[in-house]
């Protein structure tokens, strides 16, 4: 008799407990799970435009329709559209109120650039206007040139994304270049892959690699080769590959890697890949989700501090164009759409994507009267409120 009463009331504080984290509609007499935590940050999106947008969002998973709010949009501006095309934001370790940045496309001058900016003033602290390498001229457009980066505690480390593709090592403090590590020190020759990118772990021991892959028919086939090598031994300017190469695949020419950010756990990587995102095991690279994306292509892909959601960097294509007044742009009695550089929400336990996306560009340049202007994003970096 006693060792059943004392079933029935552990039976009955564990449900007490659980009833504690969960609410009771009494209208459908069903459980509802206890709220998700909501987050506030600013996050920075580089672009096209010279400048990063600069959001103050509020994010909140419990609306599952809009949950990413936008309070407050403004921009850091480091160049022009001419002299600063950039894709990447990357936020001191060392300092949360600098960013790094570096530029996608040559100057008129045939230069590339390497930068840093206070976050609290805007201004831009150090500038460095460079020759490109002979051996990666971007092509003839002299594009790509940097997208993704990397740091360690001193250096800065961004990644060319064309061929022949490198990661540079820069001093964090007066941004002196130190080495320059091309893939083909890896195995990797100049004609069987597009573009490359990678990202240091937070632990500061490891640099993740991704790399799409060409067919023999020269264009990208949809396969990307993840490759993981030592941190300590890039900041000495050399390539340290741990563990096997391991290659995903999705569609040719649609499936394309882009940039990267591991947990603030180092457990998993949240990897964008153009038509879809990938949640990677980071210590086998095993791929534990796939998601097609459901608004636009995928460039970045970070997590919020505890590692339950994830910020999605998507450039949708299908955003109506509009005049100085607000009034939508048409031809052929159909909207003209353009590109909009939007931030989406990933649900980590719940392997989805939620809700729908907010602008950080067209927002602002429609208030502009811009809104006939295509607004490229890609990186992003964010600094969130405690």
């Amino acid at each position: 008799m006693k060792k059943i009463l004392f079933v029935v009331l552990i039976a009955a504080l564990s449900f007490g407990g659980y009833l504690a984290f969960t609410t009771v509609d009494s209208k459908t007499a069903t459980v509802t799970a206890a709220k998700a935590k909501t987050y506030n940050a600013t996050v920075y999106v580089a672009g096209h435009g010279g400048h990063f947008a600069q959001a103050d969002v509020t994010i909140d998973p419990n609306n599952a329709d809009d949950p990413i709010k936008m309070n407050k949009l403004d921009k850091i501006d480091i160049g022009d559209t001419k002299t600063h095309k950039t894709h990447d934001a990357r936020i001191d370790s060392n300092n949360n109120t600098v960013m790094f940045w570096s530029t996608y496309q040559l100057d008129p001058k045939g230069k590339q650039h390497v930068g840093k900016s206070d976050l609290k003033t805007g201004k831009v602290l150090l500038d460095i206007a460079m020759d490109p390498d002979k051996r990666s001229t971007g092509g003839e457009k002299k594009m790509p040139i940097y997208c993704a980066s990397g740091q360690s505690k001193d250096n800065y480390m961004p990644v060319f994304m064309g061929t022949e593709g490198y990661v540079d090592v820069f001093d964090k403090k007066d941004l002196k270049h130190k080495h320059r590590v091309f893939i083909s020190d890896l195995g990797y020759k100049a004609g069987t892959y597009q573009f490359v990118h990678g990202v240091n772990s937070n632990k500061m021991d490891k640099f993740l690699i991704s790399i799409a892959m060409k067919g023999e028919d020269g264009k990208m086939n949809g396969k990307v080769d993840l490759v993981m090598v030592d941190l300590k031994e890039l900041d000495k300017g050399k390539f340290k590959q741990i563990g096997k190469t391991v290659t995903h695949a999705g569609e040719p020419g649609k499936t394309i890697n882009f940039r990267k950010y591991f947990s603030s756990d180092d457990k998993v990587v949240f990897q964008s890949v153009g038509d879809r995102f990938w949640l990677l095991d980071a210590n086998t690279l095993a791929k534990l989700d796939e998601k097609m994306s459901t608004s636009g292509e995928n460039h970045d892909a970070m997590p919020t501090p505890d590692n339950k959601f994830a910020l999605l960097t998507v450039r949708n294509g299908k955003t109506d164009a509009c005049d100085a007044e607000g009034k939508p742009i048409m031809k052929d009695g159909k909207n003209v759409n353009i590109t909009d550089g939007q931030i989406q929400l990933y649900d980590v336990d719940a392997k989805k994507i939620v809700g729908k996306p907010v602008s950080t560009c067209f927002a602002c340049h429609k208030a502009m009267g811009l809104g006939d202007k295509t607004a490229i994003l890609c990186g992003l970096d964010a600094v969130y409120k405690k």
